[in-house]
């Protein structure tokens, strides 16, 4: 019986491995063929001293952000969540606290082999519902225009991204508020020290949170504050 169970885990991890590699450079490779397309529709083709220049200012920063946040989420996220997640988008704001708070009503470890499935459930129903609302919002968006032009609901709207991330920051913080106050306080000096720093950073701060976290973390363990 546990050879069995063991055989199966290996397939279907292997099963996860194989499509999302397929995934994950299948989206690569579309995401190359537009500005490709573009160049050759339009006849716009970027100057080769320009488009090095350009990648040497930017590229690195993206490199060194994905490699970290390789290795901040695939432990969270799982294998299948993961290569999902990097498919579709939208990990720190949508598809990592969707699993964080299925793997906690499941009661389960995010590397435990329900966590796997359970995390790969959560992240795929989280890309089809956003999908399905993008849908919906292009086709109702003119006709909801007057009313979501409404100064009356412009507070409201200035409201979304702090309501859902303060309601997630409750539940997790409630958990071990002693590991939070590192994090929440580096953060609170970096933007506002750096005026810089905005939500376009998000992507970069959130695995220099992570890793802050876990070194603070592992000194209080060792000192037996935790």
């Amino acid at each position: 019986m546990n050879d069995q169970m063991m055989t199966n885990d290996t397939s279907y991890m292997d099963s996860v491995h194989k499509w999302g590699r397929i995934w994950n450079f299948s989206v690569m490779g579309i995401l190359f063929l537009y500005p490709l397309a573009v160049a050759l529709l339009f006849g716009a083709v970027p100057d080769g001293k320009g488009l090095l220049m350009g990648l040497i200012a930017t590229a690195p920063m993206y490199w060194a952000v994905g490699i970290v946040e390789t290795f901040t989420y695939i432990p969270m996220l799982g294998a299948g969540g993961s290569y999902l997640s990097f498919v579709t988008g939208n990990i720190s704001n949508l598809k990592l606290p969707c699993a964080l708070n299925a793997l906690e009503q499941a009661e389960v470890k995010a590397n435990s082999d329900e966590g796997e499935v359970i995390s790969t459930i959560a992240i795929a129903t989280s890309s089809i519902v956003t999908t399905v609302i993008i849908i919906l919002g292009v086709i109702l968006l003119v006709p909801l225009t007057p009313v979501l032009e409404n100064p009356v609901l412009d507070p409201a709207f200035a409201q979304i991204l702090p309501a859902l991330f303060g309601a997630l920051g409750v539940v997790f913080v409630s958990r071990n508020w002693k590991i939070a106050v590192a994090p929440v306080v580096l953060m609170l000096i970096l933007f506002i020290s750096i005026p810089a720093l905005d939500s376009g950073t998000v992507g970069i701060m959130v695995p220099v949170s992570v890793i802050f976290t876990l070194i603070v973390s592992r000194v209080m363990y060792k000192k037996g504050w935790l």
